[in-house]
Order: C-alpha cells, then structure tokens, then sequence
C-alpha cells in the first residue's frame, strides 16, 4: 500500500495521499519575516530549521533526536500560518504566482518535521513518538482548517482565471479550488466552527485509534511453553519465536506475535489444531478485549464524527463526500464494482470450502472446517492438485536476492534503471539498507531505504513513502523508504520468504516506481499524490514480473545450493496462480464492502455497536461463509480507521481492474521490454495527478478499463 502520512492537510482533510503540499513562500515579504524570525536561540541546532545537507536533502537522522520534533511543530505552525496570512491579506491582485504558487512553497519547516516525525511513528514509534502524535493530531487539524476555511484566502484562489497558465498549471489551481469546496470554505461562519471542532476530535481519535491498535498487537500474541504444540514450523520459525519470547521478558517460551491481517501466515503450517484455534482467536480478538486497547468505542465515534463532518459539508454521508475527487466518483459507482466481483468471489470460496472439508472428511477429522484450519488444509489441497509445497518454494527466495536480483534486475529490464548499494546515509534503525538509483543515460534519480523486518515498534503490513517529494519549483529529488513485517531469521539464518511475500516485494516496488519516476513541477501533483483508486494501480502491475520467465530464473536461487529454481517447481506456481481465489477475493470484497458500509450509513440512528454492525452488513451482502472472514475485522481495520482508506478500500479492486486490463495489453504487446517501459513510464509512472488519469490510462492502452480481464486472472471466467 501506499502510506497515507498524517500532515498538515492531506490526511486530516483526506484529499490525497501525499504529506502537507505547503512549502516555504519565497515572495520577498515572506522571506523578511523568516528573518525576522530565525534568531531564536531555541530553534538554532535543531535539524529541521534547514534543509538537510545530505543528497537530495535525505533526513539527517544522526542528528535527529525525539526532542527536535515539538520545537520544529510550533515553530514551523507559527511560520506557515504567517506565511498564509500574508498571502491571504495581500492587497495585489490575486495570481497564480502570488496565491497558488505562494501555498505551494509555504511552511517549509513544518513539513520537513511531520515528514520524518510521521514516518517514524509508523516505522520505529516509541512512547514520546505516541505522545506527540496525540498531543499534535488536533493541532495539525485546527491548522489545516485556518488555510482551508480561510474566507479571504478562498475568495483569492476562486478569482484566479486558467487563461494563460500551461497545462500543470491549471491543473493545480482546479485542484486548489475543489480542496478549498471539499474542505468546507463555502460555509457558513457557524458551520465552519462546528466543522472544526469535528476535524480535531477526528485526528485525535484516529490517533488514539492507531495507538491502541500497536499497543493491542504488541501484546496480542501468543505464548506457547510446549514446542510441540508448534509441530509444522520450520527450525527457523521456531528460533525466532523463541527470540521473540525472549524480547518480551519470556525465555524458554516461544511467541507467536501477530501481523496486520486477520489470517496470520503460521496458520498454514500449524499442525496442532489448538494452536492454530489460539493464534487466529488472537487475531481476531486482539481489538475487542474490554482492555484500554480495546479499540471499539473509539471506531463508532470515528464513524459517527465522519458522517456529522460529511452532513455539514452538505453531503448524505462520509463516502459521498470523499469520493468526489477520486476516479469512482461515487459509492455507487465502487459499489457496483464490487457488485460484480462478490457474487462470483463467493460462489468460488464455497466450492473451495468443500474441497477442504472433503479432505478433512478423508483424513477422518471429524470436524467441520473453521476459519484457523482454512490456510492448513488449502496448503494440503494445493499440494494435491498441484503438488506445490510452499515449503519446497521458500528456500529460493532469500530476500536480498530477491530484492536485487529480482525486484531490481526486473525495472532494469523494463525502464533502464540501476541501483548502487550506499553505506554512507544515516538510517533510522540499524535493519535500513539504502540505494542510489541512477536512470538509463546513468544521472541519478532518486534515494531509496528499505526496512523489512517486523519489530514492536514498527506498524503491521508493508508500505511506501517519502522523506522527499520530487518537485522541478523546489528543487527536489525523491527520497523514498518501502517498509515490510517479514519475520527477521535467527542469529545466522538465511531471510527466506514465501512466494505471496515475493510479491509483496515487487507490489511495494511498484509505488516506489511511481515516486522515483515522478516528473512534476508541483509537489500537491507530485508522484504518488493521485486518487486513491488509482494509486494501487501501478504497484499491482509491478506484481506481474516476479513470474517472468526472464525475472524468475534471475533470482529465484536456493539460497544454498545457488540453483535456479526448477522449471517443474515453476510450472506448479504458474498453475496454481487461480487457486484459492475465491477464498483471497472474497475477503478482500468483503472489507471493502464493510469499510463502503460504514461510511454510507446517513442517519446516526442508524449505527449499531461495532460488532453487530459488522456481522449485518457481511450478511446483507452475502458473505455468509463464517470460514471466510474479512481480511481486516473492523476493530484492527487499520487503514480506514487509522489510515486514509476511508471509504476507500475498494481502491485496490478498482486499481487491480486497471492493472489486469493494462497487464494484457503488456503482455500482448511484447512484455518484458524497454519500448514497453518507456511507454508505460511516459503515460502512467510520470505524469503524477497533472492530467486526467482516466485520459492517461486510455493513451496507454488505446481503450478503456474492462473488468473482464480482472476476471479472467481470478479464474471466475474463461
């Protein structure tokens, strides 16, 4: 996924993905009150005063301390709201130059703090970390509102004319204008005090909520004193369980510690059935335990607020007033998407369900199957039809190879890009690696860090983001992090993952791709800032090289014997590329259904306790399978409550329609080659949100998007 980085506008107001788009204003009135000032004594060594004197401004993190970050906060506030003030109160009249590109450059320091601060709050938080983040959360908000509700400064911005500005241009002022109308500008002076109110108690409740949640995995795991009871684990599995345990204040025991989703890897190789039952309860209850991180009071008041922020913005609910600047348009539009795939995805998942209980019924289980035996016996019903141990697979996938043999040596092969080890940039945390990246005529593009292993700091899944944007006004060059929860080996092991983790890789890669290639003036129009629909699109085609032929062989390689992995091994992954696809997408539709549900719902009566509200809307849909439960369960459905996924879940069916579509014109196009690339850089990774996405995706592939190939991947069609 892309992370959605809490800031100064973008993620309180939900416009887009990218970090606060407001910059330094270098208009001469700006600069003299800069220095005006930047004497005070308090803010002179801190880091985030100055751009950093690292390549491409990477984050001097030896130099940063959790005690910079409150100083940088109110200094860097202070400034921007100056800043905009004077743009605001500026007698000239309104420009492009002197509103638009004025906002554009504004609070410089601010966003270089909540840059760093943000990423470190998902990727390495502590307790001072959480403590500012929830200090700061309704501030930020409080912020946003005073450049967004600003009269004056809205009534500047909506005077501005298109004549004359190129093509970029007026896409940035359109874009200004609709956040000023989305945000609420048209108000009234009382609605606009009520909303502000509401803003804040959102940030600060979503804060709390992403809060909770860490606390709530961190102690969710589960604790086994008999390493018996964990018969199927491989020895390395098994070391670090018992390191894990260790960590926690627990030698001699071995701990299970929980991932994001609801179904947890382990559980497919958990032989003892009491296990398996302990670690998918811990799962699914880790949220709701009555305890302080029992995060279900906290979700109904985020709802709730949502639909009283969507009611005075005129709107019937939350989902409508989020999606008027995405590609859907519409929950309607989204939800007929979904429409089309809940139907096929469940009928599917029932006929896999009855090949498991038909195999629990041979091996004479007596039982009937559940959702913590589901990934067990699918394994088992693989390795039948397709005689594919993923076990057999794992040891040909060593992460660094995979990394840059294959994720690498694939956008090499597609784009002509390169990637230089550094060991000279300061990092976060001693698991970050970095690379220079360097483009086919050899000038380099971008930096890129990259964290892969879990640790009780770090948030659950796997993610990108930037320490950088790039922008031509600015000066600026990406600089870009992708963090994973891969279970880091024991003390001298190979790092071997699974092939779904593989592709989580090359996934992950692909939003770096759109960073590292973005091409825009403007940082709001930047990169990865595009809808949220269409964001996914791009890393879910970057899924489809980790098969290539030509990839594969290059880093596929057992990680001892340095053997490429065998072609019969390939074949059985190729062929069993649709198996347990109704399983996968069923309880990817169903998530996208509830979070849809949650945010359509337009009466305030209408809401029901946590729980319940999740259980009716599963069964109005006709997710009525109980062995399928959605991949996140409302109270850990980090992305919607803690992220900006709200009411956008579906994103990631509506992307994945645009990658199957594209995919084939790909691959029937030549695939693996460099026109191949350039096109697709020139048309989708580099052009940002500076033109009409839906247009670009047709320049493309010559048509529109059609589901059918989604379908057909799936294996729902022929």
């Amino acid at each position: 996924m892309k992370k959605v980085t809490t800031s100064v506008l973008m993620a309180v107001l939900a416009f887009n993905i990218s970090c606060s788009t407001m910059k330094q204003n270098s208009t001469t009135e700006v600069a003299t009150t800069n220095q005006n000032t930047s004497g005070d004594e308090s803010m002179k060594n801190n880091p985030f005063m100055t751009k950093s004197k690292l390549q491409y401004e990477a984050p001097e993190f030896d130099k940063i301390k959790d005690s910079d970050f409150k100083p940088a906060f109110d200094y860097g506030l202070k400034q921007q709201e100056q800043e905009v003030n004077m743009i605001a109160n500026n007698r000239m009249v309104p420009s492009f130059e002197n509103t638009i590109v004025a906002l554009e450059k504004s609070g410089e320091v601010l966003k270089r703090a909540q840059i760093v601060f943000y990423n470190l709050s998902s990727a390495n938080t502590n307790p001072t970390i959480q403590a500012l983040d929830k200090e700061y959360a309704p501030i930020f908000a409080a912020h946003s509102d005073k450049i967004y509700l600003n009269e004056f400064l809205y009534n500047k911005v909506k005077s501005i004319k298109e004549e004359g500005l190129d093509q970029e241009s007026k896409k940035l002022l359109q874009y200004y204008k609709q956040n000023f109308e989305i945000a609420g500008a048209n108000l009234s002076a009382a609605k606009k005090e009520e909303l502000k109110q509401v803003n804040q108690d959102l940030a600060s409740f979503s804060t709390q909520f992403s809060n909770k949640l860490l606390e709530a995995r961190k102690q969710g795991g589960v604790l086994i004193s008999d390493v018996k009871e964990l018969d199927g684990l491989s020895a390395d599995e098994i070391s670090a369980a018992a390191a894990d345990a260790k960590a926690a204040g627990q030698p001699g025991k071995y701990l299970l510690a929980l991932q994001n989703t609801t179904q947890q890897p382990m559980l497919q190789n958990l032989k003892n059935r009491a296990t398996r039952e302990k670690l998918f309860k811990a799962s699914w209850g880790r949220a709701e335990k009555g305890d302080a991180n029992d995060t279900r009071d906290t979700v109904e008041k985020l709802a709730k607020l949502r639909l009283k922020k969507a009611q005075i913005l005129g709107k019937q609910n939350f989902a409508e007033w989020k999606l008027q600047d995405q590609m859907a348009k519409t929950p309607e539009a989204a939800k007929q998407l979904m429409d089309q795939l809940s139907k096929p995805a469940v009928e599917t998942a029932k006929r896999e369900a009855n090949d498991i209980q038909d195999l629990i019924n041979q091996q004479k289980g007596g039982f009937k199957v559940e959702p913590w035996d589901w990934n067990f016996y699918a394994e088992q019903v693989r390795k039948a039809k397709y005689d594919l141990d993923d076990n057999e697979i794992k040891p040909y996938f060593e992460i660094t190879t995979v990394l840059e043999k294959g994720v690498f040596y694939a956008a090499e092969k597609f784009y002509g890009i390169t990637f230089k080890k550094r060991t000279d940039l300061p990092v976060y945390h001693p698991d970050v690696v970095t690379y220079e990246v360097f483009d086919h005529d050899g000038k380099s593009l971008a930096i890129y860090y990259l964290d892969f292993y879990t640790r009780d700091s770090k948030s659950g899944g796997a993610w990108m983001s930037n320490f950088v944007e790039q922008s031509h006004m600015m000066g600026t060059k990406p600089v870009i992090v992708n963090c994973y929860n891969y279970q880091k080996p024991a003390p001298g092991k190979a790092s071997l993952i699974s092939y779904d983790d593989v592709t989580t890789m090359f996934h992950e890669f692909g939003h770096s791709l759109h960073g590292i290639f973005a091409n825009q003036k403007y940082t709001s129009l930047s990169g990865t800032n595009v809808p949220r629909d269409f964001v996914e699109f791009p890393s879910q085609i970057n899924e489809h090289w980790a098969l290539d032929p030509v990839v594969l062989k290059n880093y596929a390689i057992h990680y001892q014997t340095k053997k490429p992995i065998p072609q019969t091994l390939v074949d059985k992954i190729k062929k069993a590329a649709t198996f347990n696809q109704g399983y996968m997408t069923t309880e990817l539709v169903s998530a996208a259904i509830l979070d849809m549900d949650w945010h359509t719902v337009s009466k305030d009566s209408d809401f029901k306790p946590a729980l319940d509200f999740e259980k009716a809307s599963l069964l109005q849909h006709g997710f009525t399978l109980g062995t399928v439960p959605p991949r996140y369960h409302t109270p850990y459905f980090a992305h919607i409550w803690g992220g900006g996924y709200s009411a956008g879940y579906y994103a990631y069916i509506w992307s994945e329609t645009l990658d199957a579509d594209a995919w084939e014109w790909i691959r029937d196009n030549g695939g693996l080659t460099r026109e191949n690339g350039d096109r697709f850089r020139k048309y989708i990774l580099s052009v940002g949100n500076s033109v009409d996405l839906n247009k670009a995706f047709k320049e493309f592939t010559g048509r529109n998007p059609d589901i059918k190939p989604l379908l057909r991947n799936r294996g729902f069609i022929k």
